[in-house]
């Protein structure tokens, strides 16, 4: 059983958001401290101007009632959205605010995660706690 609980979403085709989260209130402690994560990637300098402030805020009002209801479903648990690199700004968020585990969400590795990395493998190589992968 865990305290405090770092929980990465995705919100893509690829990645199961309920499964994680659901694997958080099982494993968490009562009381515990469950965050859900989401990492916006930064846009490349040339993308910027093609994509408007009024749009960018948009998107993220939309983000936060996404993670709002995640959250709901889920006693002791906020969400929580910033702009890095994913693996980096997860390991970092972790490290940060003392997370007990990480329940990452992965999907099944192509060609290209096996030069590039995935954000979880990068996660699983690097945390200082505990870390379950659900594919």
């Amino acid at each position: 059983m865990y305290n405090n609980i770092l929980v990465p979403v995705v919100f893509d085709d690829d990645h199961d958001k309920s499964a994680p989260v659901k694997l958080a209130g099982l494993l968490a402690t009562p009381g515990a401290k469950i965050t859900l994560l989401h990492v916006i990637e930064r846009l490349p300098g040339y993308a910027k101007s093609y994509i408007t402030e009024d749009l960018q805020k948009e998107l993220r009002v939309t983000l936060h009632q996404k993670m709002d209801r995640l959250a709901q479903n889920l006693t002791g648990a906020e969400g929580v959205i910033l702009e890095g690199h994913p693996g980096r700004t997860i390991l970092d968020y972790a490290g940060q605010y003392g997370n007990d585990l990480i329940i990452i969400a992965s999907h099944r590795p192509g060609v290209k995660d096996y030069f590039l990395g995935s954000t979880a493998s990068h996660v699983v190589r690097h945390a200082s706690c505990a870390v379950h992968v659900v594919r």
